[in-house]
């Protein structure tokens, strides 16, 4: 099979022996596959937590039909429309964990359906697990023009959030954030964007802050969230160390998680998944929530779709399609 393997100079294609099925997964043709900001990261070899390295295949989000099943599958049959994240993504086949996927409703392409899995995943995770977001809180999204962002407002907007602001860097996404869940939208570029969520908050700040920037900004984030609310901190964008004042810290009595899929036992993750399934699917196949695709690009086309990445001039995800 073909599949976009790491090199020393970046991506490549190469070819590789299709996998075979193992007990409590499903063989998968790849139909179509999204890039993430971590897949950058994996063209040379680096690592993602359990996933990458020289010459391995990259990779983590996909969509396409089950071909085959495991021992042990119950819940899945040849011929079902799935969706998942998982190594080796951008390969014709990969193997399935069948306690990791999705259903993909009726309504969406395989392209539309690639751009999800990790959206869903960890909006869900971070706003509802960790959040543990109540109906009529106040969410701010930090950070809320990459994919996870934007999915993040919009499942807060269904999980009962009474209002939800999210934050860019560039004057021109404000009002797309706007057309994906948020009430209010600030730019951090602008120097009183925390002056101006303490005025839609009423001076109380956030009760519930999801964190894509961390690094210098999260000072200001701290003074923005609500004394006793909650920070999870998802990304970390702006950077990943910073200054911390502990004493604003500990006078407003913030409760600060930090999450991430890399550290978690496939137990762990499949609850994960299974939450956000019962919750996201009918709402997805309601149109409810939906992310946009930037571009499509056909798959021998990869080094084009990572460059665009690289750029950082998209809004929505970049698509390969097989």
């Amino acid at each position: 099979m073909r599949s976009i393997l790491s090199g020393e100079h970046g991506a490549v294609l190469g070819v590789l022996e299709k996998p075979k099925v193992m007990p409590n997964h499903v063989l998968v043709k790849i139909k179509a596959c999204a890039l993430n900001r971590a897949d950058l990261n994996m063209l040379t070899g680096a690592t993602h937590g359990f996933i990458g390295g020289l010459g391995f295949p990259i990779g983590m989000e996909w969509a396409g039909e089950i071909v085959e099943v495991g021992e042990g599958v119950k819940q899945w049959q040849v011929g079902n429309r799935v969706m998942g994240a998982g190594p080796g993504a951008f390969s014709e086949y990969t193997l399935g964990n069948a306690a990791w996927i999705y259903p993909i409703p009726d309504n969406l392409s395989d392209e539309q359906a690639a751009t999800l899995p990790v959206a869903l995943q960890t909006a869900h995770d971070a706003i509802s697990s960790n959040g543990q977001l109540q109906a009529d809180q106040t969410v701010l999204v930090v950070g809320a023009s990459s994919a996870v962002g934007l999915m993040a407002m919009q499942v807060a907007q269904l999980l009962g959030a009474k209002h939800v602001i999210g934050t860019s860097t560039r004057a021109e996404k404000m009002a797309q954030l706007l057309e994906y869940g948020a009430d209010s939208a600030v730019n951090t570029n602008d120097e009183d964007w925390s002056k101006q969520i303490l005025k839609l908050t009423k001076r109380k700040g956030a009760d519930l802050v999801i964190d894509f920037l961390a690094g210098p900004l999260f000072n200001q984030t701290m003074s923005v969230t609500k004394i006793a609310g909650t920070i999870v901190n998802v990304g970390r964008m702006a950077g990943e160390t910073g200054m911390i004042d502990f004493d604003q810290h500990s006078m407003r009595r913030i409760t600060y998680k930090g999450v991430s899929f890399r550290t978690r036992s496939p137990d762990e993750i499949a609850a994960v998944i299974q939450k956000a399934q019962q919750d996201l699917i009918p709402a997805l196949a309601e149109g409810k929530i939906h992310l946009p695709i930037d571009k499509v690009y056909p798959f021998e086309q990869f080094n084009a779709a990572f460059e665009k990445m690289k750029a950082n001039q998209h809004f929505g995800k970049i698509v390969l399609s097989l």
